[in-house]
């Protein structure tokens, strides 16, 4: 009899001859019962007993089998459980290191100094000039109130020779997705002043923009530049005479709204303490200036865009003060201004750059017209000389106006000319003639007088940070006076700078 061999059998034959044997060896008791009954022959009994062993043996060999394999499966199992979880973790460690060079890449990619919840952008904007002028004792602009009171100085920062403009220190950064915070300090001599310090809003609905604290005002469209952002090295003859030269600043609120149009439009108004000349402060509830601006711009294909602009700026003095020299030669007079000021702006800006791309070659004009009228009483605040001898109070009333024009080229990279005419008309000046005919020698602060300038400049700029300018000038502001002035400027920023508006 032929034995079988397990060992030559595959895994599924293995498992059908053990099936199979298994079911024989259930009926084998019962098969081997009833020959054995009957006088079964010794030699099938012993075969019958030898394939029982072989059976046993099979299901023996098996059972250990089976037990190896379900060992092998479940230590398999947790091997894989395990590669599971360091494939997880091999995971998220993978899309954290992909975030973090996604980041990395970000960075690097990112203008210098771009602001970021944790590093605010800071810049240093160093300026200064030496400067040729005629040496006048006292500047002003004839026919027009200085803003400055008893600092002669007020109408105009002229300084001969080598002098240090304002030292700017700026902070500015995203506070949250909600807001966006700008702290400007001017340094100068050893004082600090906080030029600007405001919170505005960040995606707010329908194209509005809410902004508080201290900020340069949004009339026209040179206030809101800093010197380091003028085309010139001075302010023009209208800034010095409406604001002073550095712009027109509130403490207040503002609210813009930009028109879903394809032109640019935008409407704002603002209302704020009012204590900038021409205003005074008057230490009152509530405001104490307002001013409403409208502006509509857009491009013309793609190598030209505009824009224009109307602002009305309303505020109040009380005792605001200017001096004036005594005909009489007993010294200065203190006048001192309340009453209402109201000014109007319109601007006009036209840009150029071949398809868009200022970087070669690009063209700028920009001109601005004002008005501006004061009605209310001139006192006298000194009563000792012989201006004020016969009364010390009178009516006033004024109507001037004034405005400029420039144009500015770059005809090749890194270099640009510009030219910038200023002029001014006194107007109309209504005061009583009894009380003040003695003010100044001459009358110059109330004179019919039309005060003009011309100025011409070269500068080249080695980078986006670095700027040096030649300006030529005529100054004619003051009657009988002509200054031809030279000045070397340079402008330096240190740290990153936003973008300026248009």
């Amino acid at each position: 009899m032929t034995r079988l061999s397990l060992h030559r059998l595959t895994p599924l034959a293995a498992a059908l001859a053990l099936a199979a044997a298994l079911a024989l060896a259930a009926a084998l008791p019962a098969a081997h019962a009833a020959p054995a009954s009957a006088g079964t022959d010794p030699e099938l009994a012993r075969e019958l007993k030898q394939m029982r062993e072989q059976l046993q043996k099979m299901q023996s060999a098996y059972e250990q089998r089976i037990a190896a394999l379900e060992g092998r499966l479940a230590q398999a199992e947790t091997q894989a459980g395990q590669a599971e979880k360091v494939a997880a973790s091999a995971t998220a460690q993978a899309s954290e290191a992909r975030q973090t060079a996604a980041q990395l890449q970000q960075a690097s990619l990112r203008p210098p100094g771009q602001a970021s919840s944790f590093n605010p952008e800071v810049s240093l904007i160093l300026q200064g000039q030496m400067a040729r002028l005629k040496d006048i004792n006292e500047r002003s602009i004839t026919g027009f109130w200085g803003p400055g009171g008893h600092d002669h100085g007020g109408q105009s920062a002229d300084k001969r020779g080598f002098s240090l403009d304002h030292t700017e220190l700026v902070f500015s950064a995203n506070i949250d997705p909600r807001f966006r915070g700008v702290a400007r300090l001017a340094i100068i001599d050893g004082e600090v002043e906080v030029e600007e310090a405001s919170v505005q809003t960040l995606g707010l609905d329908h194209g509005l923009v809410v902004k508080g604290g201290r900020f340069l005002s949004d009339i026209g469209y040179s206030n809101v530049q800093h010197p380091h952002e003028w085309d010139f090295a001075d302010a023009s003859l209208m800034q010095k005479v409406l604001w002073g030269g550095h712009g027109y600043r509130q403490d207040g609120l503002q609210v813009r709204w930009v028109a879903p149009t394809d032109l640019f439009f935008q409407l704002g108004a603002e209302a704020g303490r009012g204590d900038a000349f021409p205003g005074t402060d008057r230490n009152k509830n509530g405001s104490g200036s307002g001013a409403l601006f409208a502006n509509l711009g857009g491009d013309v294909g793609s190598s030209h865009s505009w824009r224009t602009g109307l602002s009305y700026l309303n505020t109040r003095a009380s005792n605001r003060q200017s001096h004036f020299e005594d005909a009489a030669g007993l010294g200065e007079v203190l006048g001192q201004f309340t009453g209402r000021s109201r000014t109007w702006i319109a601007d006009f800006v036209w840009k150029w750059a071949p398809e868009g791309n200022p970087k070669v070659r690009n063209f700028k004009f920009q001109s601005e017209l004002f008005r501006r009228t004061e009605d209310g009483g001139l006192s006298c605040a000194d009563g000792v000389t012989a201006a004020c001898a016969n009364s010390d109070s009178s009516a006033y009333r004024s109507r001037q106006s004034g405005g400029y024009a420039q144009a500015v080229y770059q005809f090749m990279p890194q270099w640009r000319v510009g030219y910038r005419y200023d002029w001014l008309s006194s107007g109309q000046i209504s005061v009583d003639p009894g009380a003040y005919a003695n003010f100044d020698a001459g009358n110059a602060a109330f004179s019919a007088y039309r005060p003009k300038k011309h100025s011409l400049m070269v500068d080249w700029s080695s980078s986006e940070y670095a700027r040096l300018r030649l300006q030529f000038a005529r100054d004619q502001s003051m009657q009988g006076v002509t200054d031809n002035q030279v000045i070397l400027q340079y402008i330096m920023s240190l740290g990153t700078h936003g973008a300026h508006k248009f």
